[in-house]
């Protein structure tokens, strides 16, 4: 088993749960983004943004974004460490991988809540 500081779960045991679940909250909101698309009729800029404007669409949007980006993280992660033998290299990426995804997050969050 290989155990980091850089993974999420504590173990593969945990990281295949996270994996399931994230994967869950993405479909789930695939399915809430597609049934607003569907049911809504003639999609305009102020019913986007009405929709949008809601609080449990927020705090949903943050929550599928979360999910995504651990997602990704754990996959990539496991990329990294299957492929990439040179611990400074794999270092290297990893932190870039980090700051890519916290820049992904932030984004999200104040395009979201801001304004």
């Amino acid at each position: 088993m290989v155990g980091s500081v850089s993974s999420v779960g504590r173990n593969g045991v945990h990281d295949f749960l996270l994996i399931r679940a994230t994967a869950i909250i993405m479909t789930l909101y695939t399915i809430y983004i597609v049934s607003f698309c569907a049911f809504s009729g003639d999609i305009s800029y102020v019913s986007w943004t009405q929709f949008f404007g809601g609080t449990f669409t927020k705090v949903f949007t943050m929550l599928a974004l979360t999910s995504v980006l651990i997602h990704a993280w754990i996959g990539l992660w496991q990329v990294l460490t299957d492929y990439i033998k040179c611990t400074k290299l794999r270092g290297g990426l990893q932190l870039a991988i980090i700051a890519v995804l916290l820049g992904y997050f932030f984004s999200g969050f104040f395009i979201l809540w801001g304004a």
